[in-house]
């Protein structure tokens, strides 16, 4: 699931922050709205991370955050990228 380049990225995005805007993902990744929204089901279909949906000054807005399982499945991801170069 996260070998895949998109999804490393956005992860690991929102493993820094503590939240991310579909706006600020499609700007950072320079994405179209499609290829973004279907990364983003993925990773809403993995349980790794979370969409939360809100208004802010009357307007509606989604933001995604990494949920636990996403975290854990990153952490994993690292050291098992790890392992392989130590073992190389």
């Amino acid at each position: 699931m996260l070998h895949q380049p998109v999804r490393t990225q956005i992860i690991s995005l929102l493993a820094k922050e503590d939240m991310a805007s579909f706006k600020m993902l499609k700007e950072r990744f320079e994405l179209t709205d499609g290829n973004l929204a279907s990364h983003i089901k993925k990773l809403l279909e993995a349980h790794y991370i979370e969409e939360i949906k809100f208004f802010e000054d009357k307007k509606p807005k989604t933001v995604y955050k990494i949920s636990p399982l996403g975290m854990q499945a990153f952490l994993d991801y690292i050291n098992a990228l790890k392992e392989f170069l130590d073992a190389r």
